[in-house]
């Protein structure tokens, strides 16, 4: 297949390439681009970053788990296009040199997109923006001075890409580039057993570490209507095609808790990239997503063909490995009741940031005259899917909300859930967290100041 787009200032067209190509590979294979990095290959450590830049602005993102296909109609910026075309520095770069921010330079070219995207976009919040970045010889605190000496500098004129025109596609490639909900719908019930590839967060990992042929792919980066959030009077209904970046801000303004989670999932450049709908279809047992759209009581919208249906989250997921999808039938959006929130969310990571949970626990405990009116408890972690806390729910709902009724719930808990031991955790610790996780739901209710990142005597 032919896959058009920008490259540092240059309309070219990659010819003949498989669809599971990765972005890294052609650039350091194909283009001679070697300043682009290979690190660990599966979105961790941002040695990798580029910047692809599309309707929806400018944005890092790993080029190692980043599908050609994905960048059609793209622009994308490499470290070797991030000084001027007459070789003058950008003002990052400058400021590495400045700071002392490398050593081995290894990690340095990521760094160097990253900022250089934060530049452009205007953030300051430099240790989240740089969380994906990792560097292990020079240390972070020069890296994160010079970020902060070059933020009230002037943005380039080079670094405002503009996008490639649109040109016209070979038919034989549509099936890879639907562009149509109705389309792609009737296209994907007559090809069910397709690899749906949304921000490739998860299945490029598939061909990066397990060498998998994905056999038949479609691409749903350019299918019109899977993406974006409306918000209503009654309801908040998210494409399953938007990023963890775009619920962000949503989330932050009608559920924090939920905001806070998103904040923690992967780095800036995996929520770039990683859709909700993605986090959801999988299944995993250890997505952060489902866990709070559970206690948000969300709905799922499924479509095959013309056909379309709709089920409470909470009954989507059946065992591991196996959800209520059929073959044929994809993800649309989900829908969440809009009210007063009263959502809290807990993750339990062995590193704070950019970590994959050992246990992720997200309560809504809604209280009216000093008893608990309605309770959704669902963890992950703790079971082979995410799952609602029942028996937890059942010991709160109609009882004065108080410790003692939070500790009867968290003995409750150990009918819900047998967890497992692995590599993340022990089953005793799980199930001790998780029970921790409730009593803190109670008592940052009651006004306790509950952060993990405080440090008190």
């Amino acid at each position: 297949m032919n896959v058009s787009f920008r490259l540092n200032g240059e309309d070219v067209t990659a010819t003949d390439v498989s669809p599971t190509t990765t972005l890294l590979d052609w650039l350091r294979e194909t283009r001679g681009l070697t300043g682009t990095k290979e690190g660990c290959n599966e979105g961790d450590c941002g040695a990798c970053s580029v910047i692809v830049t599309d309707d929806s602005g400018a944005r890092p993102l790993n080029a190692c788990i980043l599908f050609l296909p994905q960048l059609q109609g793209k622009a994308i910026r490499t470290v070797e296009g991030i000084s001027a075309p007459d070789g003058t520095l950008h003002p990052v770069q400058q400021a590495m040199i400045d700071h002392h921010g490398s050593q081995c330079g290894f990690c340095t070219p990521g760094f160097i997109t990253t900022m250089a995207a934060n530049h452009l976009n205007g953030r300051t919040d430099h240790d989240t923006a740089l969380a994906g970045n990792l560097c292990r010889c020079t240390g972070y605190a020069p890296i994160v001075r010079a970020a902060q000496a070059a933020q009230s500098a002037p943005v380039p004129d080079h670094m405002h890409d503009r996008l490639p025109q649109p040109s016209g596609r070979n038919p034989q490639e549509a099936s890879s580039h639907p562009t149509t909900l109705d389309d792609f719908a009737d296209w994907y019930a007559a090809n069910p057993d397709t690899t749906l590839i949304a921000g490739a967060t998860d299945v490029g990992l598939w061909v990066t570490k397990q060498m998998r042929d994905l056999g038949q792919t479609a691409f749903l980066t350019h299918v019109d209507g899977l993406r974006g959030v409306t918000v209503r009077d009654d309801t908040i209904t998210i494409g399953a095609m938007t990023t963890l970046s775009d619920l962000h801000p949503v989330m932050a303004e009608h559920h924090p808790a939920f905001a806070e989670l998103i904040r923690r999932y992967g780095s800036a450049q995996v929520r770039n990239a990683a859709t909700i709908g993605g986090n959801v279809a999988n299944g995993s047992p250890i997505g952060d997503g489902p866990p709070a759209l559970i206690a948000l009581d969300a709905t799922l919208h499924l479509r095959h063909g013309g056909r379309t249906r709709s089920l409470p989250i909470a009954d989507f997921f059946i065992d591991y490995g196996k959800q209520d999808r059929q073959k044929g039938e994809f993800l649309t959006h989900i829908t969440l009741p809009r009210g007063t929130d009263h959502l809290r969310c807990y993750k339990l990571s062995k590193r704070f940031d950019q970590d994959i949970s050992a246990v992720c626990g997200c309560f809504w405990i809604e209280v009216a005259e000093g008893a608990v009116k309605t309770a959704r408890i669902a963890f992950g972690g703790m079971a082979a899917t995410p799952k609602r806390a029942a028996m937890a729910e059942a010991a709160l709902t109609g009882q004065p909300w108080s410790e003692d009724t939070a500790r009867a719930a968290m003995a409750a808990l150990a009918q819900d859930f047998t967890p497992l031991s692995d590599m993340r955790a022990s089953a005793a610790y799980r199930m001790e967290a998780a029970q921790n996780m409730l009593l803190r739901a109670w008592s940052e209710d009651q006004g306790a100041p509950t952060s993990v990142l405080e440090v008190r005597a």
